[in-house]
């Protein structure tokens, strides 16, 4: 007989203090970029399938130890993330030399910005050459260009920022921010990280995509600033190539169309260079003088009133917005470097947070319908402690009986907000909206906001009675799909009697990230 759920199955000790954890009640955390990069490889190895020969119980236990006693009792979360990171990667490293190597080739590297920005200078120093002797069309590119080019950019900048705030998306790298990141290897492949000396290929690249997807906001700002200080110095270098020619050789300015006659075009000229004549005092030819500088009715005229209009216009057009977007996408950056967010919501933190702080995670199973049998209920505890750690405590309820749903005893759901509220299914049964459905919405409905629950459905009888006819197994849990997507639910399935204990453990706790992700999303 299944006992009640006050009779207690417990990893803390009897007579252990029931206490919800209240951690990570504010789930955004920051800690310096480097810090993170750690914490997230170390997460990726102790929930990953690791060899107890790269990575044990023992070292876990070891390395939350010292964590602990080296930061201190009254540390915060991160602190004691930080330095328990620190003391894995230094263990991992002395094991496995491509630990380290992965870490440092998903390092931002400094010195690609310097060379971009290097580079774009140099390159707008070279473009007054592009063109006619010394012969400026002040129609052309690559001096009217830079200007359109600029504008278009702002465009897309707003466009794409207006979107984003409209969909509440993620912000995306355009092709040339991606070529600087992955030259920055601030975005890697996969294959860039995978080790030739063992078989932990898969955990770096899981480690790859998580680092990639958790650093895309820190990437953004960080090639924003590079482009746009690369943007602003290629029109300082194509404004002071022309003043730099300009000391040894006579530009001679003029204009050339096919389609625009001198007024149409002295209109456009007047649009584009107007604001630079208010801030400068060069008035700009009227229409009848601007018509004999055409090249094809003359030589033009002396260039320098032109490329001061022009500097001019550059400064209020590329220089001046550029300067104030690389400074506001350095803030950011600075702010998600020395301050990375966190998101500490999931089981595998708040397992490692709750042993810092010596609290213990209060768990609560409500079965529907079947009895767990004695070896189900023990895998079920060792299951839990296997997520929520040494310091956690399981209660079974009474099992409701099916069609039960609608008369659920008020014991079955604690008063008090348990770390984790399980609804356990026997594979066996066929799932029925009305019943099983049914009940799991009266579950949720009891639940105080934020609690968060997980439906486990439990293979073992059903895998020993068709063991050899994989595909009723595959049928059986696309039903249960099926009828928990109405629930907005998505079922973990678990061999609780014969199982593998690891692949149960981390299909819990990416349960366990999924319900948790509204509430710790940024």
């Amino acid at each position: 007989m299944l006992p009640p759920w006050n009779q207690r199955l417990t990893q803390a000790g009897h007579g252990a203090d029931r206490v919800h954890s209240t951690l990570l009640s504010d789930p955004a955390a920051g800690v310096n970029e480097n810090a993170a990069r750690n914490v997230l490889l170390v997460r990726t190895f102790e929930t990953g399938e690791v060899s107890p020969k790269v990575w044990s119980e023992d070292d876990r236990a070891w390395a939350s130890r010292a964590a602990a006693e080296v930061v201190g009792a009254g540390a915060s979360r991160e602190a004691f993330l930080e330095r328990r990171a620190a003391l894995v990667v230094e263990r991992l490293g002395s094991r496995h030399p491509s630990i380290p190597r992965a870490l440092r080739a998903l390092a931002w590297r400094p010195w690609i910005g310097w060379v971009l920005v290097v580079a774009a200078f140099a390159l707008g120093l070279a473009i007054d050459a592009i063109g006619p002797g010394d012969h400026i069309n002040l129609l052309a590119f690559p001096h009217f260009g830079l200007l359109v080019w600029n504008i278009a950019v702002y465009a897309l900048i707003a466009t794409r920022a207006g979107a984003r705030l409209a969909r509440q998306s993620a912000q995306h790298l355009g092709p040339i921010a991606r070529i600087v990141a992955r030259a920055g290897h601030a975005v890697v492949d996969e294959t860039t990280l995978a080790p030739r000396d063992s078989g932990m290929a898969s955990l770096f690249a899981e480690f790859a995509r998580d680092w990639t997807q958790a650093t895309a906001r820190l990437v953004t700002a960080r090639v924003a600033r590079v482009l746009h200080i690369a943007a602003a110095l290629f029109a300082v270098g194509a404004v002071a190539g022309l003043y730099m020619r300009g000391l040894v050789f006579e530009y001679r300015a003029g204009w050339e169309s096919t389609f625009l006659d001198p007024e149409q075009a002295h209109g456009l000229l007047s649009f584009v260079l107007g604001p630079a004549s208010l801030l400068t005092g060069i008035e700009l030819p009227d229409v009848e003088r601007f018509a004999q500088l055409r090249f094809s009715a003359g030589d033009g005229e002396n260039a320098a009133p032109w490329i001061h209009l022009y500097a001019a216009t550059i400064g209020l057009v590329v220089l001046l917005p550029r300067t104030l977007l690389a400074l506001g996408a350095w803030l950011a950056e600075r702010r998600l470097a020395t301050h990375f967010p966190m998101r500490l919501g999931d089981a595998y933190f708040q397992r490692l947070l709750r042993g810092f702080r010596g609290e213990i995670a209060q768990v609560r199973a409500v079965p529907y319908g079947y009895v767990p049998s004695p070896r189900a209920t023990l895998a079920l505890n060792a299951l839990v402690g296997r997520v929520f750690g040494p310091r956690s405590a399981m209660e079974i309820a009474t099992s409701v009986p099916f069609g039960g749903e609608d008369a659920i005893p008020a014991d079955s759901v604690p008063a008090t907000a348990p770390a984790l509220v399980v609804v356990l299914f026997a594979m066996t049964a066929t799932p029925e909206p009305e019943n099983h459905g049914a009940f799991v919405a009266a579950i949720a409905g009891r639940l105080a906001h934020g609690t968060p629950l997980v439906v486990i459905i439990d293979e073992s009888e059903f895998a020993q009675r068709f063991a050899a006819d994989p595909r009723r197994r595959a049928e059986r849990r696309d039903a249960w799909r099926g009828m928990l997507t109405e629930q907005s639910r998505e079922p973990v399935f678990v061999d609780l009697e014969a199982g593998d204990p690891g692949h149960a453990e981390r299909e819990l706790s990416r349960a366990l990230d999924r319900v948790q992700a509204p509430e710790v999303a940024a």
